[in-house]
């Protein structure tokens, strides 16, 4: 049989030693050593480490790259808010769909095969941002799979208008919904208004929840028991939730057997997280990042994942999950293998099961592969392993090349 691509010499995580990826029809054929066989296109790989891509579970694709139009003085959440607030204002179509396609490049680049973005929808925003957003998942399709949580950033209770909104974009191409408590003078009736949302479109949640340093000021007891009454356990997932970081271990994982009980995953976000939390303090700054690896060992789903890219939440970024990746490992001071192992499934398998999408690779499955330069999951995290190339479903989506130093 002649395959239209075969990976040669490509280190897994399934498989001891080098092995030749075989692809026919966007699918794979095989996985094995020395696989003998003719190709259309082959590619030695030269011992690196093959696996299906980075997933970026939480991305504001809509408000990225705004910093020129914002000040930030304090550094704060309430200060983030209003100065996107201002500015979303002013976007139109083809200016967030110029912003977030330059953003999306970067994620391909950077070795991402599946994203998830929140796009705010309200009277400020409008459906501009949602309709560039919809372009953009459909002219990347090739490299990435895109789904947009419509998402409501700044209240709905005191808005009801938020709420027709958020309903017709969900008819109209949204794949999920999103609310945030947080912002909302009433956060109870805020996460109730979300989940009647996605019991009538048979969507998935995902919530910005407790974005504070204050385990008492918590609306996470109101997302569980509506997860619960609803049923609606494997659709829901929250992120920040940056009060937990104030607990004690045996706290947190009393709230991590709820939360797995539950069926409800969550998701760490630390370049956000670091940037917005404890700027009371004057030393002794608090991280003010979930402990996601111990939300993980109590059996919840977890993720890390970028949030905001050069906007007020976060003024930098890469869309870079392997450097967000090494970034909560030191944040969480973590060392042993199997700690690196952990947190790198938290921007990739992990993430994927947030998501509720499989991944791995797998004869019979999809061929979304990326190579990394590294020997495996755990040296990936370390070294913030630099991403030489990726296919997706077998057609190559980007290259940028195997490491050579050239001698004199």
């Amino acid at each position: 049989m002649l395959f239209d691509l075969v990976i040669r010499n490509a280190l897994t995580e399934q498989n001891g030693g080098p092995v030749d990826i075989a692809v026919k029809d966007g699918v794979i054929a095989a996985i094995e050593p020395a696989f003998r066989c003719e190709a259309v296109t082959e590619t030695d790989a030269k011992g690196v480490f093959a696996f299906s891509g980075f997933v970026e579970s939480h991305i504001h694709l809509d408000k990225a790259g705004i910093l020129g139009r914002c000040t930030i003085c304090e550094g704060t959440l309430a200060e983030a808010v209003r100065e996107t607030a201002r500015a979303k204002k002013g976007f139109e179509v083809e200016d967030v769909y110029a912003r977030a396609s330059g953003v999306v490049e970067k994620a391909i680049i950077n070795g991402t095969t599946r994203l998830r973005t929140f796009v705010e929808i309200d009277p400020r925003a409008g459906f501009r941002s949602f309709e560039a957003i919809l372009r953009v998942k459909a002219d990347y399709a090739f490299a990435i799979d895109i789904e947009i949580c419509a998402f409501a950033q700044e209240g709905l209770t005191q808005e009801p208008e938020t709420l027709a909104m958020l309903d017709k974009a969900l008819s109209e191409g949204a794949d999920l919904v999103g609310g945030c408590p947080y912002t909302d003078p009433d956060p109870r009736r805020h996460v109730e208004l979300i989940f009647e949302l996605a019991l009538k479109h048979d969507v998935a949640v995902d919530f910005h929840l407790d974005f504070d340093l204050n385990p008492d000021n918590t609306n996470l007891p109101a997302v569980i028991e509506e997860t619960v009454r609803h049923g609606w356990g494997g659709q829901v997932s929250v992120g920040h939730v940056t009060n937990l970081s104030a607990l004690p271990a045996d706290a947190v994982k009393a709230l991590a057997a709820r939360l797995s009980e539950a069926g409800i995953a969550l998701t760490a976000l630390p370049a956000t997280d670091l940037f917005l939390n404890g700027r009371a303090y004057e030393a002794l700054v608090p991280r003010g990042v979930a402990p996601a690896h111990l939300l993980a060992e109590c059996g919840v789903v977890t993720s890390i994942a970028t949030n905001n890219v050069l906007n007020p939440f976060t003024p930098y970024g890469d869309a870079s999950l392997v450097r967000m990746a090494n970034l909560y490992a030191n944040v969480a001071q973590l060392s042993r293998d199997d700690d690196m192992a952990l947190v790198f499934s938290m921007v990739s398998a992990s993430a994927a099961w947030l998501m509720g999408k499989p991944h791995g690779l797998s004869v019979g499955g999809d061929a979304t592969v990326v190579l990394l330069d590294c020997a495996g999951p755990a040296d990936a995290v370390r070294e913030v392993a630099r991403v030489i190339g990726g296919w997706k479903r077998g057609r190559q989506s980007f290259w940028n090349g195997l490491p050579e130093v050239f001698r004199p």
